[in-house]
């Protein structure tokens, strides 16, 4: 009776300890889950923006992680610079719509062809090259891309971006 008794009890504990390991991996399972990037989160992280249909001197506004990205088409008539996007012969501004000095929106000024804070009167070029002497500490920042074909993917680095990474011409 005692054997049976103790084999009761081994049975038990086992069961017991089982079901605790069934309890603890599952528990472990919901907490990474809660733990993971929602998936809209995942897919905000990219965007891809066709560069085919812009039109020149016509500021697009596009959206990544929250933030307001200018994208410029280039005339004939505006200067290039290293900071521009190069595609298919075509020169595009392209960063991050926030001014450098407090994080206002600057207005293109499509008359005037350049960027234009009217917090305290910041004044970018249309590459993004802040003037010197007025507020904004530095130039309107470029975020990272990657060109694949005629599209422009943002929040991936290629080989282009990476290029003005190290040339010092973004942050």
């Amino acid at each position: 009776m005692e054997q049976q008794e103790e084999g009761r009890r081994d049975f038990m504990g086992m069961a017991l300890g089982a079901w605790a390991v069934v309890g603890g991996v599952g528990a472990l399972y919901a907490a990474k889950r809660s733990w993971d990037p929602l998936p809209s989160v995942k897919a905000a992280g990219f965007t891809t923006v066709e560069m085919n249909d812009k039109k020149e001197n016509e500021l697009v506004v596009e959206k990544w992680r929250g933030k307001p990205i200018f994208i410029l088409k280039k005339s004939a008539d505006m200067e290039a610079h290293d900071r521009d996007v190069v595609m298919n012969g075509s020169r595009f501004h392209v960063s991050i719509g926030l001014c450098t000095h407090l994080g206002c929106i600057p207005a293109y000024q499509s008359d005037n062809k350049e960027f234009f804070c009217a917090c305290h009167g910041g004044v970018f070029d249309v590459s993004g090259v802040n003037s010197p002497g007025l507020p904004p500490p530095s130039p309107l920042e470029i975020p990272p891309f990657r060109i694949d074909g005629t599209k422009l993917v943002l929040g991936e680095s290629g080989p282009e971006y990476k290029k003005m990474l190290d040339a010092g011409l973004t942050v």
